[in-house]
Formats: structure tokens, C-alpha cells, sequence
């Protein structure tokens, strides 16, 4: 029996100038303010992406037409600290239903500072998606990684203190 070797865990990094709370509501509650609308998988263009805030809740895109296209499930929910997400997304840049083949994003918020918080990103089990390593290779080499992504919301966060 062949197995998939384990791929490297994805990790970002990035500081934004909130404090802890007011980080982790706006990277929650306003994720489509900040999340790149280039990084979409549905066939129309994203009007916003949603997560909603809640083990169990959604992680998904609406486009401009009003449909609405999965990226996975919410896992853990700890306010102010902590959230795991299930990415459903393969290598072919599809929704994948099945939770077995599903990847996970962990984001933790630590305060630095009374004014200033760290987000870290882990994006682990790569290996269960299908078509992971060609996924893994895009955000890496394409996208520039999770720190791009995360960089992004720390720039749209500046003005929200």
C-alpha cells in the first residue's frame, strides 16, 4: 500500500496594530473587508466572503450573482484567541465536500502589546486533500503564501483602531 508522504504545514505571520479583541472580531466578523476578492473559487466574481461565527458555521465566498460557494467549516471557536477552520478546497481549486479530505487552518491571536496583536496562521494536513501538493505549490509559489493573505488584513485593520 503507497501513502502520501506528510506535507509541510503552511504557516503566516503578521502583526496589526488592534488590540486582541477588536483583532479577532474584525478578522471574524468583517472577513470580507480584508480577504484578497482575487482569492475566490466560485465562477463569479466575489462580493464578499463570509465566516460565520460558530463551530460549525460556514466558511464561504457569495458572488456578485448571489451564489454562494463553500470553503469549509468552522472547527473551533475561541474568541479572542483562537480558530480552526476546515479547508475544503483541492488542488483543482474545487470545493470538496468530504470532511475526511479536508485540510486545516489554524489562526491564533496573541496580544504583544495593549495596542498591538500577533496573528499566526497554520495551515496543516495538506496531505488529505486531493491533488494537496499542487495546492500547496500555488499559495506558496503563486500567492506568495499565508503571510501575503495576512498581511492583507493587517493593512486593512490599520484604520479600524
Amino acid at each position: 500500500m503507497t501513502t502520501t508522504p506528510d506535507l509541510a504545514a503552511l504557516q503566516g505571520k503578521a502583526s496589526v496594530a488592534l488590540p486582541l479583541e477588536r483583532a479577532f472580531a474584525f478578522f471574524t466578523e468583517s472577513f470580507g473587508k480584508w480577504w484578497p476578492s482575487a482569492y475566490h473559487i466560485g465562477t463569479a466574481e466575489m462580493a464578499d466572503a463570509i465566516l460565520e461565527p460558530q463551530v460549525g458555521g460556514r466558511w464561504f465566498e457569495r458572488g456578485v450573482d448571489g451564489s454562494e460557494c463553500d470553503w469549509g467549516r468552522v472547527l473551533v471557536w475561541e474568541p479572542p484567541h483562537r480558530l480552526v477552520l476546515t479547508w475544503q478546497i483541492n488542488g483543482h481549486w474545487q470545493f470538496d465536500p468530504d470532511p475526511a479530505r479536508a485540510s486545516e487552518i489554524e489562526v491564533r491571536f496573541t496580544a504583544e502589546s495593549p495596542e498591538q496583536t500577533t496573528v499566526t496562521l497554520e495551515h496543516r494536513h495538506i496531505d488529505r486533500l486531493v491533488e494537496g501538493r499542487a495546492m500547496a505549490q500555488t499559495i506558496v509559489e503563486g500567492g506568495g503564501g499565508w503571510s501575503t493573505v495576512l498581511e492583507a488584513f493587517a493593512k486593512t485593520a490599520e484604520g479600524q483602531g
